[in-house]
């Protein structure tokens, strides 16, 4: 058996295709499981034991149609919707094709599935965790909704050195901020309100404050850090930015406080409890059930809009409260106790 499978393509959306990714290699353990992905995405799944070999998928249709057809694939799975994948996976001689009937590609599928549609007909705000474990189902297996995700002994090693430098292995508990998102401006909430949430965990709780960051938002850790006006929080913008150290420093902490974003699946994937802020986007999307999640959302008559820039007052996000983040915070972490630290620090 040579079984593809199509990643999505963003970080967020390829955590939450983890249930069905393992459930396809649990359900056969012997066969050949090929990844088709976004370069950018790897480091998603790095340290994982689920893929034999990797395609990268924007080298051409045809370059990566080439790839497949030599590996004789017997199924693909196509977690994106678009037609680009269905069209690759055709001309790449996949016996059989898994996917959603969107954008006109029901035709190159073997095997077409419906997308969750309201009454009238349109895309109805579904998790997308469950929309990726019936394509799972599909290929005969039995998906759970549990997120999983691994960390290299070469991220360890860079997060021992963040902790060490930041004085963190001193104390009990360390809190990760994440205020970026790739999505647009509209899912940021202010500098000033994660820098006053900051302060709080620092003074209240005596916690260690680390601000995560990608490569475009280091001014954006900088500043909270620099507004916090405290040596308890620091921040990854002077530390090489990549996909594995957040991985990693997610891990190791006690408790997440995140944009709706892709590192705030991170949480759940390693069972760390996880407050995510919610503005222009539905909760529905990205529901995960997880148990140590709580979602913060402020009704507004113009959202959720799912638009990248607000044109309007960006009320969604500057109606919640740092007190309400915080008290949010709090309660998680009473209801949900650290894990020992060599257990945080295990790799």
């Amino acid at each position: 058996m040579r079984i593809a499978i199509f990643l999505p393509n963003w970080i967020g959306d390829v955590v939450m295709a983890t249930p069905a990714i393992r459930a396809l290699r649990d359900a056969y353990p012997v066969a050949r499981v090929i990844g088709v992905l976004k370069p950018y995405v790897r480091g998603v799944i790095d340290g994982s034991p689920w893929f034999d070999d990797l395609i990268p998928s924007d080298s051409g249709v045809l370059s990566v149609a080439r790839r497949l057809r030599a590996e004789r694939i017997d199924v693909a799975v196509l977690f994106p919707n678009t037609f680009r994948s269905a069209l690759i996976a055709r001309l790449g001689g996949c016996r059989r094709r898994i996917g959603y009937r969107r954008y006109g590609r029901g035709p190159l599928l073997t095997d077409v599935l419906e997308p969750v549609v309201d009454t009238r007909g349109r895309l109805k705000p579904s998790p997308v965790i469950d929309a990726y474990n019936r394509l799972a189902e599909r290929a005969d297996t039995e998906p759970t909704r549990r997120m999983e995700l691994f960390t290299t002994a070469a991220d360890e090693a860079t997060v021992d050195a963040v902790w060490s430098r930041c004085g963190f292995r001193r104390r009990l508990e360390v809190i990760c901020l994440n205020p970026g998102a790739a999505f647009g401006s509209s899912k940021y909430w202010s500098v000033d309100a994660f820098a006053e949430v900051a302060r709080r965990f620092v003074a209240e709780r005596g916690s260690g404050v680390l601000v995560l960051c990608g490569p475009g938002e280091r001014d954006l850790a900088r500043q909270i850090v620099a507004r916090a006006g405290s040596e308890n929080v620091r921040s990854l913008a002077d530390v090489p930015p990549s996909i594995g150290l957040t991985k990693a420093c997610v891990r190791r902490c006690d408790l997440l406080v995140t944009t709706d974003s892709g590192p705030r699946h991170f949480a759940a994937a390693f069972d760390r409890p996880v407050v995510t802020l919610f503005g222009p986007t539905h909760i529905a999307w990205t529901e995960t059930y997880y148990a140590k999640a709580v979602h913060l959302q402020k009704e507004v008559d113009c959202g959720p809009c799912q638009q990248r820039v607000c044109p309007l007052d960006h009320r969604c996000m500057t109606r919640l409260t740092s007190d309400e983040v915080y008290a949010a915070a709090r309660q998680l972490l009473a209801r949900f106790p650290s894990a020992s630290r060599e257990t945080r620090h295990a790799v």
